[in-house]
């Protein structure tokens, strides 16, 4: 890994020729473009240019420092008070906020392993290389990124979808374990990381926790973290540490990572939208991430905490409506989409791609399962229900014991002679 003197995020007519032959092959390869995409006249198209010209230089803030990571991406050191979050009305000016007080009952150690442990989980860092202080490092966006989206428009943003979990999900299968009747002031979670297969750029996998406001209309409320595969958004399979918000179930509000206003990182050492390595392996070694998410008794934004008190950053309280108080569902587990792209159900995996049955070292897991109560006090779940919507396909087995606390194995292959 090495500095990048000369990434420079502005764009060069060179690039821009780059740019019509890319959008080219990307128009003849897509399915997802209609046929007026398909031929499009010199005026639209340069509208389309010009539209990603200002997008990538509103988005791609200048920098004190880049690295190149070794498996491809750009990182650029951002001034903490320049990074996206800061283009909001309400932060204008202002600085990020000073760390919260963190919930009770969090086990607590000093220990050197822990902290390097817990700041090199990702592949850029595994170098000497670092973001200098009072900056965080903003992966760049590129011009690839944005013409391999299905929706340039609405790149960064989940498709709005149904989140009931039935089976009118619009593409979107889920295994997941979930409280809910409560009130809710944060979650806690291990997970486990794996590298599941993608069948198409337009699908993806991932394994989060959301916590949810609201009702399931247009009122719903979510933040999310965890990792995911998506090989639209960063054009490769690589499982990626990713955080996600909405306030208004998924239909103008909201993004990942720091791709629009909203949450603001404090963290110089992590990267959101990072790859993550190592990564666990069928009857091998095993990898977990523990997040933790919770509400700042104090001032009311919503932090997020990695491993053993590394806090990453929070999402401001003025985001949302219901979440502006508390929660009142939170879930934790997998979730693919299902396009059908072949006529058939898909072999995107969730999980490691096997079935919960198949146990520790086989099957993904979530364990240390907890919640935050009113009190700011870490607890146990005393409720915890499982769901499958499409148990021949991807499928959730709960347990509980004194070491993983309430657990749960899931995931699956997709398609299979269960699940044509």
């Amino acid at each position: 890994m090495a500095s990048c003197s000369n990434c420079c995020p502005k764009i060069s007519p060179i690039i821009h020729i780059f740019v019509f032959f890319l959008f080219f092959i990307a128009q003849s390869q897509s399915q997802s473009f209609n046929a007026t995409n398909q031929n499009l006249r010199p005026q639209n198209l340069s509208k389309k240019l010009k539209y990603i010209s200002d997008y990538l230089m509103k988005i791609n803030k200048p920098a004190v420092k880049t690295i190149k990571s070794p498996d491809g991406d750009i990182f650029d050191c951002v001034l903490t008070h320049q990074q996206p979050a800061f283009d909001h009305p309400l932060l204008k000016g202002q600085m990020p906020m000073d760390p919260p007080e963190r919930p009770k009952g969090l086990r607590t150690t000093t220990t050197t392993t822990s902290d390097t442990f817990s700041e090199n989980f990702q592949t850029w860092t595994q170098s000497d290389e670092s973001c200098p202080e009072n900056t965080i490092p903003v992966r760049r966006t590129t011009e690839q990124d944005l013409l391999r989206a299905s929706s340039i428009r609405r790149f960064g943003r989940k498709i709005r979808r149904p989140i009931r979990r039935d089976s009118s999900s619009n593409g979107h299968e889920h295994a997941v374990g979930y409280v809910s009747g409560d009130q809710y002031y944060g979650a806690k979670a291990s997970i486990n990381v794996w590298a599941p297969r993608v069948a198409n750029k337009y699908e993806f996998s991932l394994s989060q926790m959301w916590v949810i406001g609201g009702s399931f209309g247009d009122d719903l409320n979510t933040i999310e973290a965890g990792w995911q595969v998506s090989p639209e958004i960063y054009g490769d399979n690589y499982p990626r540490f990713f955080t996600y918000w909405t306030s208004d179930a998924y239909q103008a509000t909201g993004c990942y990572n720091l791709l629009c206003s909203g949450f603001v990182q404090t963290n110089n050492r992590i990267a959101i939208g990072a790859a993550i390595s190592p990564t666990s392996s069928y009857n091998g070694g095993q990898f977990d991430i523990s997040l933790l998410i919770w509400k700042d008794p104090k001032h009311g934004n919503w932090w997020l905490e990695f491993g053993n008190g590394v806090l990453v950053g929070y999402w401001p309280t003025f985001l949302f409506t219901h979440l502006r108080d508390r929660a009142n569902m939170v879930q934790f587990g997998g979730e693919i989409v299902n396009s059908r792209s072949s006529g058939s159900h898909t072999s995107t995996q969730m999980g490691s791609g096997h079935f919960a049955r198949e146990g520790f070292g086989k099957a993904s897991y979530f364990r240390n399962l907890q919640v935050v109560d009113w009190d700011n006090s870490l607890i146990p779940l005393s409720n915890l229900r499982v769901l499958a919507d499409h148990s021949n396909c991807y499928d959730i087995r709960g347990g509980i014991n004194r070491v993983w606390g309430n657990y749960f194995y899931y995931g699956g292959p997709g398609r299979n002679s269960r699940c044509p």
